[in-house]
């Protein structure tokens, strides 16, 4: 994984950089720590969105209309300054004789929020990796999220919440499709 690359001797060093003492009690057992959370905060390097979008026929065959998950949590960090940003995600397609898992669009979020990013990136990967695997007729993706580069630093607003889409497809043109995804992506 991403964050087992670095030692627990190049996390000691970046906590002495800090002005700590990496030795003291309370910090003595926090490189293996640090090593473990990038890890895992950096495990959508290694998940493959193909895999995680195996679809299937059963039940989509005369389904044409949007299916939609609100509320999907995502947690990232900013590729900028490695701070964290956190929302959620609003995802919906309209099958075209294939559908998928419920939860593979919750994990498909959670792939692409679990690498370096910016928001609009992150939107725009979800849905074009949906268009690609599932070959739908319409996807729709709505992400809003709180920056802690914003709100911790530079500007410092906190509560302020970034909101990106991604609209494709039969989503682009028909405006009745577009304001109906709207509509149910509003939380």
């Amino acid at each position: 994984m991403a964050g087992d690359s670095f030692s627990s001797e190049d996390w000691r060093r970046f906590i002495s950089s800090l002005g700590e003492n990496p030795d003291r009690p309370g910090l003595s057992d926090t490189p293996a720590r640090l090593g473990r959370a990038w890890a895992h905060w950096t495990s959508g390097y290694q998940q493959d969105p193909a895999e995680i979008l195996k679809t299937f026929e059963d039940g989509a065959e005369e389904y044409n209309e949007l299916i939609v998950v609100r509320g999907i949590p995502v947690y990232s960090h900013c590729e900028h300054h490695l701070a964290p940003f956190f929302g959620t995600a609003t995802v919906g397609y309209v099958p075209d004789g294939r559908i998928v898992g419920l939860s593979k669009l919750t994990r498909l979020v959670d792939c692409f929020a679990k690498r370096l990013q910016v928001q609009e990136r992150l939107t725009s990967q979800i849905a074009n990796a949906m268009m690609f695997h599932l070959r739908p007729k319409a996807v729709g993706v709505v992400v809003r999220c709180r920056h802690m580069c914003m709100e911790s630093r530079g500007i410092r607003t906190p509560g302020e919440e970034t909101v990106t889409s991604a609209m494709l497809g039969e989503l682009q043109p028909n405006l009745g499709m577009r304001t109906e995804f709207l509509a149910l992506a509003r939380e």
